[in-house]
């Protein structure tokens, strides 16, 4: 049986839907790395081991991948990362597409992106809240709801014996008490336990996430950082979910284990080739979907995807101002009829993809 086969007998997309999503809020992943500087678990620094799946499926399953190719490439605007973007009476402004990781390989701006960020005067991320760690955490604070149970609900009192039995287990092998968590939001929970230990170990040490660390250098060269939404209107949107939507997506994630290393990998891998369009349908053919989930992935697509990309592009509308900006959002933003390239379209911007 190989490495895949057993991965997928053990998975869910619903997992990998809220790995999608915790990769999409990255102020998160740098609010939940903070929360495990003091952990043994990450002492060290672990060498990454995650296995590309495209390169086990090529060789166990050729005729699969050829069906995953093809269904990526008929998704719309799912090749590249760079797209420039025009509009009668003011000058081009740049969307691209960013991976919220450390890894090198996705920190490193190819020559096409690199040379449109220089010649930007303006850079627009997600949230500017992550540049000031304790502001936002203050601000957070005033909304504990999102990141805490305020009442007496408690994160063990929603799991069943088995499952609170997988999730001990888990946390207490990433040297996490489980006591230590009962009051947190399963969503806050995923965001610590989804990044593999090499990914957690590099975010420990100060290393940025690409979105972060282009920020820092928009404001060593002078240019305006501009913020598309806040940390409390993304934490919303995931508290907007179903509850028993974040419990499942958090058990399925811990049985993972090391598994989820080789689902970053491979996104890593994609991301690296331009291959937006890709991502799900890789995961949908190689990962089997839980029966009567899916009700779940449509409100998560609206309330993650969907409903902010149209946030986006309004809020973009006036932060670009006669353009001349860089655009920087998660990549798996970027595809598809609901996606940003799509949607600038329908507001009157002529999109191309730059780096092809």
């Amino acid at each position: 049986m190989t490495r895949l086969v057993a991965f997928a007998d053990r998975a869910s997309l619903l997992s990998l839907k809220l790995l999608a999503a915790l990769n999409v809020l990255f102020f998160i992943l740098f609010f939940a790395a903070a929360f495990l500087l003091a952990s043994k678990a990450h002492a060290e620094a672990p060498v990454c081991t995650g296995s590309d799946m495209l390169a086990e499926l090529q060789k166990s399953d050729p005729t699969l991948l050829g069906k995953i190719e093809a269904e990526a490439k008929n998704t719309l605007n799912g090749q590249g990362l760079l797209w420039k973007l025009e509009k009668a009476g003011q000058k081009p402004f740049w969307l691209y597409g960013t991976m919220h990781v450390t890894d090198p390989r996705v920190t490193s701006l190819q020559p096409a992106a690199q040379k449109a960020f220089d010649g930007s005067h303006t850079l627009v991320i997600e949230t500017t809240d992550v540049l000031d760690q304790q502001a936002m955490v203050a601000s957070l604070m005033k909304q504990p709801e999102l990141m805490m149970f305020t009442d007496a609900t408690t994160l063990p009192s929603l799991l069943s014996p088995e499952d609170a039995k997988v999730v001990n287990a888990a946390l207490e092998a990433r040297g996490i008490p489980p006591a230590s968590v009962t009051k947190m939001k399963p969503w806050m929970l995923s965001a610590m336990v989804a990044l593999p230990a090499c990914e957690l170990a590099r975010k420990s040490g100060g290393a940025p996430v690409l979105d972060i660390l282009l920020a820092q250098q928009a404001k060593a060269a002078g240019k305006e950082v501009k913020g598309l939404e806040s940390a409390a209107d993304q934490l919303s949107a995931m508290a907007s979910l179903p509850l028993e939507f974040h419990i499942k997506g958090l058990v399925e994630t811990l049985k993972l284990g090391d598994r989820m290393d080789d689902v970053i990998e491979t996104m890593v891998v994609l991301y690296q080739r331009g291959d937006t369009g890709m991502f799900w349908p890789l995961f949908r053919n190689a990962l089997p979907s839980a029966a009567g989930d899916e009700s779940s992935y449509a409100a998560f697509e609206e309330a993650m995807v969907t409903t902010r990309n149209k946030t986006m592009v309004e809020r973009a509308e006036a932060l670009v101002g006669a353009g001349d900006a860089f655009m920087a959002v998660g990549a798996l933003h970027l595809p598809g009829p609901a996606g940003l390239v799509e949607l600038f379209r329908k507001a009157g911007y002529t999109v191309t993809v730059a780096d092809r």
